[in-house]
């Protein structure tokens, strides 16, 4: 017996799940019935009205199409199908209605508001409201409220859709918004005035389908017919988010999230999102040779020349690999490296991630399955600052009925877990069999970096694998670094690590600012910003950054991902590719590629599941023998969440964020950085 139910919606037949709303079943016969409160990803709240639908047979009044579900509708007097109308004349009657009384105190002041052009309560006016107001009584006025540097607020505009308030609380996790008083005296707010501690707020300001919560950076300096957009892919993580990268000219105004249900959903980080500013400051625009102990400007034809002749005359030549680069950059300096008799390192935190065998290094597990997951193992991690977006995912999970065990430094997750103890002994009594209980549910086991840059890295790695043999869990390597898993598919790994790569009498830095190079090699310097790598640089290549060139990127689950070019890099900065192309040429060995065509076809080669875009890949279980687990507990990834990379550090904005995080941690030691 099917457990479908047959409706009639404006005409159309079609069989749908008894638990599916009516708003939801309007979709699906391609019907669009406005909403203000309604949203796919957040609790029904059913308080705008504007989804009002007429049920035949049904109350002499119309209904709330989000708050109504298929299984409440009664068929017709001799069983027919029910009956639902959108655009009869009651619905359309109380369409203007509800319009009328969201008008009454919204204020006339579109001309000077963000929201302008891309405004629900606008677009929705226009197609269903009326082209008048009888109402001529004063509009009341409301108090901004204080969300820090990210979110502006103009409250006066609030038609109370309650949207902002479920984000927070069920997305984001924190408790700080809500809606008091009644009627007219109605207002959103938030707890005694406090802040928003989260590192997904700005997702509030998509969510607001009026003007009240818009963009603070963004406020005033565009408008959206003004800009070109460009879908491309976030690198502030290595979850690999769909965004949108908005330019005016040559510069980014903007980055909003795109719907990818395998990645973000549709949630992208503050940072992520208000890290452009970053893109305009510190730029690496012309290349530099250092004379003397400084760098003076050179010329690209003398900066070639140099670094040529530094690599011919080395002894030992390596190159390092960093956190932002694309696949195409890394396996141009791998080629040009190891042509030269050298060893390339893309593991420049020291991670023991195993070369070769991709169920080491990427896992088993999609970033989806955390969805169905009923037990979630954290190893050496705190996803909420290392992905926040994963994050998210992990607490929906969570208010579904999962249980979440952590293993590593107490963190605030914005969900309750079971927080089994710090160090390496409390895995070790896991994978000695204290996981077994996972085996009837679906699980998922979370390792991240900081469980693997120890000596012991690879025999925690090891522990961690036997555990999710042993209880049928999924693996997933929650990597901080963009451009890892890439550089690993493509093989830029050094049988010494690291070290082995510090060892050399001349490094070719590939964006690598999160290490500390030794003094006394010769160090040739190619990224976007004037950061920690430039600082050590003897010769400077300056290079674009990853919204001005075309690149591929592979994310922690191990899907390939295109990012495209949104502008072009300022002054005499060059794509990565091209650069290492054309020192190759000055080498007498030139790379055998002349555009980034044929290098990705060179990569599709080598590396075939590369070829397979936004698809990931089943990889083949290949368990790590077992090693000693020293002592000792389980670090963190990174010490400061916002500023984690040279684009975030460029950011004045990031700055700002970064200093009050450290006040609030300062007042609260258990507080997410």
């Amino acid at each position: 017996m099917s457990d479908l139910r047959k409706i009639i919606i404006d005409g159309i037949e079609l069989e749908v799940p008894p638990a599916m709303t009516l708003i939801q079943a309007a979709e699906m016969a391609g019907i669009e019935i406005p909403r203000f409160c309604y949203h796919e990803r957040l609790s029904i709240a059913g308080n705008c009205r504007m989804c009002l639908v007429e049920v035949v047979g049904g109350p002499p009044k119309p209904a709330a199409s989000c708050a109504m579900q298929v299984r409440d509708l009664r068929p017709g007097p001799e069983g027919q199908p029910p009956v639902i109308k959108t655009n009869s004349p009651m619905v359309k009657k109380a369409r203007e209605g509800v319009m009328e009384f969201l008008l009454i105190n919204h204020p006339l002041d579109c001309p000077i508001c963000d929201q302008g052009g891309e405004c629900d309560l606008q677009d929705q006016a226009m197609a269903y409201g009326v082209d008048f107001s009888r109402f001529r009584e004063p509009k009341r006025a409301v108090e901004d409220l204080d969300l820090g540097p990210l979110v502006e607020t103009h409250m006066t505009r609030c038609i109370s859709c309650t949207r902002c308030v479920r984000f927070t609380t069920e997305v984001a996790g924190v408790t700080v918004m809500g809606q008091t008083g009644r009627g007219e005296d109605a207002e959103i707010t938030t707890y005694l005035g406090s802040l928003i501690d989260s590192e997904l707020q700005g997702n509030i300001i998509d969510l607001c389908p009026v003007g009240a919560l818009v963009s603070k950076p963004y406020a005033f300096t565009a408008r959206p017919w003004e800009l070109k957009k460009t879908e491309t892919v976030d690198v502030m993580d290595a979850l690999g988010s769909s965004i949108r990268v908005d330019t005016k000219g040559r510069e980014v105004m903007r980055i909003l999230p795109r719907n990818h249900d395998g990645t973000n959903e549709e949630w992208i980080s503050d940072k992520t999102r208000f890290v452009w500013d970053g893109l305009r400051r510190q730029r690496l625009d012309r290349p530099y040779i250092r004379k003397n102990g400084k760098l003076q400007p050179a010329t690209w034809p003398e900066a070639l020349a140099a670094a040529a002749t530094a690599i011919k005359g080395a002894r030992n030549l390596s190159g390092l690999v960093g956190d932002l680069a694309p696949v195409e950059a890394a396996f141009a300096l791998k080629l040009l490296v190891e042509g030269q008799g050298g060893i390339v390192e893309c593991r420049t935190d020291g991670a023991k991630l195993p070369a070769g065998n991709r169920s080491g290094y990427v896992g088993t597990a999609a970033i989806e399955d955390i969805d169905q997951a009923d037990q979630i193992l954290l190893i050496g991690t705190n996803p909420r600052v290392e992905a926040p977006v994963l994050n998210a995912r992990i607490r929906k999970a969570w208010l579904r009925g999962a249980d979440v065990t952590l293993v590593g430094h107490p963190v605030d997750l914005t969900y309750e877990h079971t927080h089994l103890g710090t160090d390496r002994a409390a895995l070790e009594t896991l994978a000695g069999g204290g996981f077994d209980k996972a085996r009837d549910v679906p699980s998922v086991v979370i390792v991240g970096q900081a469980a693997l840059r120890g000596e012991d890295g690879a025999a925690v790695l090891a522990a961690a694998m036997k555990l999710a043999e042993a209880s049928d869990s999924g693996l997933m390597i929650l990597h901080t670094a963009a451009g890892r898993v890439g550089a690993m598919d493509v093989g830029a790994v050094a049988e010494g690590g690291i070290a082995a790569a510090l060892g050399a009498d001349v490094i070719l830095n590939l964006g690598a600012d999160e290490i500390d190079i030794p003094a006394g090699p010769t160090v040739i310097y190619q990224g976007s910003h004037g950061d920690r790598g430039a600082h050590r640089a003897d010769i400077i290549l300056p290079a674009a950054a990853w919204t001005e060139e075309s690149g591929m990127f592979v994310n922690t689950e191990g899907r390939p991902q295109l990012a495209l070019r949104a502008g072009f890099p300022p002054g005499d900065a060059k794509e990565n590719w091209a650069i290492l192309r054309a020192l190759s040429g000055e080498l007498g060995a030139a790379l055998p590629f002349d555009a980034q065509s044929a290098l990705r076809a060179a990569i599709h080669d080598a590396v075939p599941h590369l070829a397979a875009t936004d698809e990931v890949m089943e990889n083949d279980w290949q368990p790590l023998p077992e090693g000693s687990l020293g002592q000792g507990d389980f670090g963190a990834a990174f010490d400061d969440f916002y500023l984690t990379n040279p684009v975030a550090r460029a950011s004045a904005l990031m700055a700002e964020l970064s200093a009050g995080a450290k006040a609030r941690r300062a007042s609260a030691p258990l507080a997410a950085e």
